[in-house]
């Protein structure tokens, strides 16, 4: 099966700390709460500690057109996502020697929180090496999702073709969509929540030329993957696209939805496997927020301790959309596992819907 050969992260410029932002939050928000002292803990509530963006705090304290953002966010997220894959392929904590950019068959681009047409994968195409010739995949609109269903888009390409070498990378700028005049308690919730962040992942099939750089010798395998759409649910998240620009959906039943609907969907795609919860050594788990995490262990009874890691990227980095739970993995795959390990990838996103990708660590 398709391994996961290398995952790497990068980091946005400016870290701000969760006091430094519930104070802003209170400065430019307290006109139009009346009860913003009641709503503020909701920045504490989250255990998020620090998060970081690709604009400095000033920033936000001005108006912005959508123009002005999404010009930033097509300049930041190129660069960004250029410097993610050069440390992919680079990565000698999972790789033993640099894999060229040349040898990458498809780039599979996850990002929702810009437009850019041409797509990312081109602009950053015209920054590196690449062949001309790779093939591009962009996804857009999966929001949270969207790592997951990169790896699971990625895993039916490796298996189409067994010796490609496939990339999937995410960026996300939600910084870049806040909106100083929307008063909205959504918007409050987001400012309290979201963060940017970038991500790479390179997968490599059965047969890729490439099998004998990689440094691990028990490597994350991809089985199987599994998508589940929820009908009629598309305002439970997603965006609002207003003349200013891109306006947070973000609905407070989302932890009720997960305890009611996420458990039979797991618990079904596992045992279509033969497997159960119980066999899962990692839960590699989007930490779409606290209470998210919190439904998690409820409705799946769960040991807390299998999101562990979720919560650390959660208390580091905050929701940075589609990548973050590309930071879970890497920190995961840092791990050392024995042959047969079983892990779930698991992230929530707009549709309402759920991705979820099962791995098997296998000793080569």
């Amino acid at each position: 099966m398709p391994i996961i050969a290398s995952v790497s992260t990068y980091k946005p410029p400016y870290t701000l700390k969760q006091e430094v932002t519930t104070e802003f939050a209170r400065e430019l928000f307290s006109d139009n709460f009346h009860d913003i002292e009641r709503l503020l803990p909701v920045f504490s509530n989250g255990q998020i500690e620090e998060r970081q963006f690709s604009v400095p705090l000033d920033w936000f304290r001005e108006d912005h057109s959508f123009q002005e953002r999404n010009d930033l966010y097509i300049d930041l997220a190129t660069k960004y996502g250029a410097e993610a894959i050069k440390a992919c392929l680079n990565n000698n904590v999972f790789l033993e020697e640099k894999i060229a950019e040349q040898s990458i068959d498809s780039i599979i681009m996850v990002s929702s929180s810009g437009v850019s047409t041409p797509s990312l994968d081109a602009r950053i195409m015209n920054t590196l090496p690449f062949n001309s010739r790779t093939k591009r995949i962009p996804l857009w609109g999966l929001g949270c999702a969207g790592g997951a269903s990169g790896i699971a888009r990625g895993l039916d390409y490796c298996k189409a073709y067994p010796n490609a070498n496939v990339l999937v990378v995410c960026v996300e700028l939600c910084s870049l969509t806040f909106q100083k005049n929307d008063r909205s308690k959504s918007n409050l919730i987001g400012t309290s929540l979201f963060a940017d962040g970038v991500a790479c992942a390179l997968l490599m099939g059965d047969e890729s030329a490439y099998l004998e750089k990689v440094k691990q010798t028990i490597r994350p395998s991809i089985l199987a993957s599994e998508s589940t759409l929820m009908a009629n649910s598309e305002n439970v998240m997603g965006w609002d696209v207003k003349n200013t620009g891109l306006h947070v959906v973000f609905s407070r039943d989302i932890p009720t939805i997960i305890k009611k609907w996420l458990q039979p969907n797991v618990e079904s795609f596992l045992n279509s496997h033969r497997l159960t919860l119980d066999h899962l050594v990692e839960f590699i788990a989007h930490p779409g927020g606290k209470k998210v995490l919190d439904a998690y262990v409820e409705c799946l009874k769960i040991d807390p301790e299998l999101t562990r890691v979720s919560q650390s990227i959660l208390q580091k980095h905050g929701n940075m959309s589609s990548p973050t739970v590309l930071y879970v993995l890497e920190k995961i795959m840092e791990k050392e596992h024995q042959d047969g390990d079983y892990g779930l990838m698991a992230a929530l996103g707009p549709g309402f819907s759920s991705e979820l990708v099962l791995i098997q660590w296998k000793g080569v």
